[in-house]
């Protein structure tokens, strides 16, 4: 028996075993297949010597999972959760344990992908659904989308949707009440800035006194208080503009529906409905408006359709308002949506139905009045006669209020003069009430909770006197084993990463380790309220602090801005820093962007959304940037050229060799480099951004550190910038936090955007350590191109870089076949549904392609299981080609199969069995996925455009 040391013996890279899925055999036969001699040796293949990084990364040497954890453990404890009453549109929610366990906690809704293929994805649209119908039903109005980021960017995109509907076409000026949260306007004003838009804010009772396209308001008001809203609204339409509202999803189970008095946008934060404040996100806002707007709705929309069979069949509908078709002309740059955070809170209106939501809101207002009754009879009364949660209370010391909260260990709103400001939530109880007296009024007030109930009054404002939530999913699945099952159907109809590799090209479905996901249910980590005071998250700034340090030195830049919570976002933001700093310099005229012609459709739209104007570059056969036409193009507008957007390695995934020339050209005209994260997960440890000379990017850390997408959301975008660009990132009008950039405009709601999600990606960087993210990279370079050289047997790979070597993904070339059988790329899409994938991207960036993008996590046997299906489809292919299977009825053109198929007495007249349909290789029948409807009819969906709940008897 061999005797190994103890150094032998240390577990710390054992991680980094875990999270990358070839073992070093299977890296050795697959470099052997490809020829290449070494991880390092391919690398030098793959990635030009000139921008390749001459030493290590210096993150620390890798971290087991038990000492990440440990080391993670005491950092949360640094945190100090108190007894929230700050409010804001954060609260309190009790997050029903099944739905925490079963959806949360279940890498069967985590790891999903967002549902571009629907016939693997009918369980998250129908969660979606509900969401839109929940929004739909709160707010009375007559569409919803599938969610936004959070409240504040909605509010953004409702005054967009304003301007770009609103009939008062003179007008530029949008009018935002004083009352409205203040991070809300705070984010308005960003954006309107970018857009050339005027903002006044003022008390509401002077909105009639301007000529405005439209107009925000709060209901109820951030000071508790609850409007009459009718006059306004009357006077808005009056005006051709347009009335929006942020409003709250719960005191809508008691007040009147908006759309009732005359609403046009109803938006705001579905947070309370079962998703932890998490210091700030991430949280589902819905987003409602009327049928009349529908093209110009931000964000996706989930509509129902039919299958070929005829079945129901949800989809997303309307996707060519979507900024990867419609590009700089698109509605928004929304990209990430907050799908599971929607899914979450969807599922908590199921489980409460509407008598339990009413429920929990009469008894937060009963409370809430009892502690104003409490007040008046001590002789202080509430500046909000009128109130759903939220109490203003005039105080004469605060300094006595603020040290009595501090020994009661709790928070209030203190950051206005002369009031303190309360609210309450569904986590509170009576011992609260008595608690709040004690700190408001000192512990001698001699009142009870029993004797203030019964001076409790009527409301005085027009309560809620229309049915809500009558659809038969609100009302049936109460108990928890009910509810249990609903949750378990709906899983069980969708693919995710639970099941097989989603080899997505530019969307890095890699591992979601365990390790990472369980600090994200931490009360340390979820409970905290994102204007706490700041020296009660010391834990969050530490961590947050350390894994800024860390994304610093992975990107080669100096300085990193957290706030903005997705890809997009972090577009946005980097765009914003870039105009600003160039405005600093008396070169605010600069309004020209150079975006290559493959670029993501994001980075037009965010172009759009900060008013640059979008100056298409051309690439070469080769897939490059065309060097002659960058050149001649950033010569011609050197005098307005403001920046160029670069994705590295290229969409096409390659690496460009002239990527730093690139950065050359448009810094020698004037302009400033974005580089798009997308590809991110092909430079960690090997190049980064700053060191090739970019000047901003955003990383996608639910792509390259590891937090999951979701079904379409969570994301984080936080984007890193040279130092010249630090003092023009982000700021925040409530939290300081003492860079340079805090007075800066925000583009989020919260101060670190998503913030409960980021400790994934600390675990993920510090159990990794330098050689883990370094090998990452190399093996997602690694099978990436053993992908590329075994289907490139039997298909066409469309664009190589040097030595004929792709970085970490591929573009298959459809078309000769498309041409020559008539077999499409969404044929062969579906029919991989059939062997037990998702497929890969489709026709993106290159129309009837599939670009494949394995990641580092996938093993050489689910690569080899990937390869054999395109293998197999690709015979299918040939048999149609020769005239074997008819052009209309085969395999490709009839997949997905559903068990409905397999029973159907008809199938026996398809030239194919029913084995070959289902069970084409060894693998499908040991593990086998069943869509659970055939292919879907998108024309009849948005041709018959319907996004509400369908009954469930239409599914039977």
């Amino acid at each position: 028996m061999t005797t190994r040391s103890l150094a032998q013996l240390d577990r710390r890279a054992e991680f980094i075993r875990r999270h990358i899925g070839p073992s070093l055999d299977e890296q050795q036969q697959m470099l052997k297949t490809i020829g290449a001699d070494s991880l390092e040796d391919l690398t030098a293949q793959i990635v030009p010597e000139a921008i390749r990084l001459d030493s290590p990364l210096a993150i620390g040497e890798p971290m087991s999972e038990v000492h990440a954890l440990e080391r993670l453990r005491n950092l949360a404890k640094l945190n100090e959760v108190r007894n929230s009453f700050i409010g804001m549109g954060y609260y309190g929610t009790r997050v029903p344990h099944v739905i925490q366990r079963n959806v949360l906690e279940n890498p069967g809704w985590y790891t999903a992908y967002t549902p571009y293929q629907p016939e693997i994805a009918q369980g998250r649209l129908e969660a979606i659904l509900n969401f839109q119908q929940l929004s739909m039903d709160m707010t009375g109005m007559e569409l919803a989308s599938a969610s936004l980021l959070d409240e504040a960017t909605a509010a953004a995109e409702a005054m967009a949707l304003a301007k770009r509907t609103s009939k008062n076409k003179k007008s530029d000026l949008f009018f935002i009440a004083d009352d409205v949260f203040p991070q809300t306007i705070d984010v308005v004003k960003t954006r309107a800035e970018q857009l050339g838009l005027e903002i006044v804010v003022a008390p509401v009772t002077e909105a009639t006194e301007y000529d405005s396209f439209g107009v925000l308001v709060q209901y109820p008001n951030q000071f508790g208080a609850i409007e009459d809203y009718r006059a306004l609204a009357d006077a808005v339409h009056a005006n051709k503009g347009l009335l929006c509202v942020a409003t709250d999803l719960l005191a809508l189970t008691r007040l009147q529906a908006p759309a009732q008095w005359g609403a046009d946008v109803v938006f705001g934060s579905a947070q309370r409905f079962g998703v932890p404040m998490g210091f700030g996100g991430p949280h589902a806002a819905f987003f409602a408006t009327r049928d009349a707007y529908k093209r110009s709705m931000p964000g996706r929309i989930i509509g129902v359709s039919k299958d070929t069979r005829g079945k129901p069949a949800l989809r997303m509908a309307m996707q060519t308002r979507e900024q990867h078709i419609r590009r700089e002309k698109a509605n928004s740059n929304i990209c990430t949506a907050q799908v599971l955070l929607a899914n979450m809170a969807s599922f908590y209106a199921v489980y409460h139905g509407p008598q339990g939501l009413t429920a929990i809101a009469e008894r937060i207002e009963r409370l809430v009045a009892i502690v104003a009754a409490g007040l008046k009879a001590k002789g202080i009364t509430p500046h909000n006669q009128n109130h759903f949660d939220t109490l203003t209370v005039p105080v004469a010391n605060k300094e006595a209020v603020q040290q009595r909260a501090d020994e009661a260990g709790i928070n209030l709103r203190m950051d206005l003069d002369g009031v303190v400001i309360l609210s309450l939530d569904e986590t509170h109880k009576a011992l609260d009430v008595v608690l709040l007296w004690d700190v408001l009024l000192g512990k001698d007030h001699g009142l009870t909770v029993a004797d203030m109930e019964a001076q409790v009054a009527m409301p005085q404002y027009p309560v809620r006197d229309t049915e809500f939530l009558t659809h038969e999913v609100f009302n049936r699945y109460h108990s928890e084993t009910e509810m249990l099952r609903y949750i378990r159907k709906l899983e069980g109809k969708d693919l995710a990463l639970n099941h097989s590799m989603i080899s997505l090209g530019s969307c890095t479905m890699k591992l979601n380790a365990t390790a990472e996901m369980m600090p994200v249910s931490w009360p340390e980590f979820a409970n905290m309220h994102p204007f706490c005071p700041s020296e009660q998250a010391e834990g969050y700034k530490q961590m947050i602090d350390q894994l800024a340090d860390y994304l610093v030195e992975i990107t080669g830049y100096d300085a990193v801005c957290m706030q903005p919570n997705s890809g997009a976002q972090g577009e946005y933001a980097g765009l914003v820093a870039i105009k600003e700093y160039q405005q600093s310099i008396g070169e605010g005229h600069r309004n020209i962007c150079l975006i290559p012609s493959s670029a993501h459709g994001t980075n037009p739209a965010s172009a759009m959304l900060t008013s640059l104007k979008v100056v298409v570059v051309a690439c070469d056969a080769s897939g490059n940037v065309d060097m002659v036409d960058l050149k001649a193009k950033a010569e011609l507008h050197r005098d307005n050229l403001s920046c160029a957007m670069v994705t590295y390695p290229s969409t096409h995934g390659v690496y460009e060799e002239q990527i730093s020339e690139i950065c050359n050209v448009v810094h020698q005209h004037g302009g400033q480099v974005y580089m798009d994260g997308a590809n991110m997960n092909a430079q960690v440890g090997v190049t980064s951004p700053g060191f090739i000379g970019s000047d901003v990017s955003h990383l996608n850390l639910h792509k390259t550190f590891a937090i999951p997408h979701g079904g379409g959301g969570p994301g984080m975008g936080p984007i890193g910038v040279k130092s010249h660009l630090a003092p023009f990132v982000a700021g925040h009008a409530v939290v300081k936090t003492g860079h340079d950039s805090q007075n800066n405009g925000a583009v989020s709601a919260a101060p670190y955007g998503s913030a409960s999600i980021l400790p994934i990606s600390w675990m993920y960087t510090v159990m990794l350590g330098s050689r883990g993210l370094t090998e990452s990279t190399q093996v997602a370079m690694l099978n990436g191109n053993y992908l590329a050289h075994e289907l490139g047997k039997h298909y066409p790979v469309l664009y190589t870089g040097r030595n004929n070597r792709v970085a970490h993904e591929c573009i298959i070339d459809l078309r000769p076949l498309k041409e020559a059988t008539g077999v499409t790329e969404l044929d062969i899409a579906k029919r991989l549904n059939d062997y037990g994938f998702h497929a890969p991207t489709m026709s993106f960036p290159v129309a009837g392609t599939l670009m494949v993008e394995p990641t580092e996590s996938e093993s050489k046997v689910e690569l080899d299981r990937f390869i054999e299906a395109m293998v197999m489809i690709r015979a299918e292919i040939d048999k149609v080609g020769s005239g074997e299977w008819p052009a209309d009825n085969n395999p490709l053109r009839n997949a997905p199969h559903t068990l409905d198929d397999i029973v159907d007495p008809a199938f026996d007249s398809r030239p194919y069995s029913r084995e070959l349909a289902v069970y084409p290789t060894a693998a499908t029948r040991d593990n086998k996925f069943w869509p659970t409807v055939n292919r879907i009819d998108d024309v009849y969906g948005d041709r018959n455009l319907f996004c509400a709940c369908v009954p469930i008897g239409e599914y039977q």
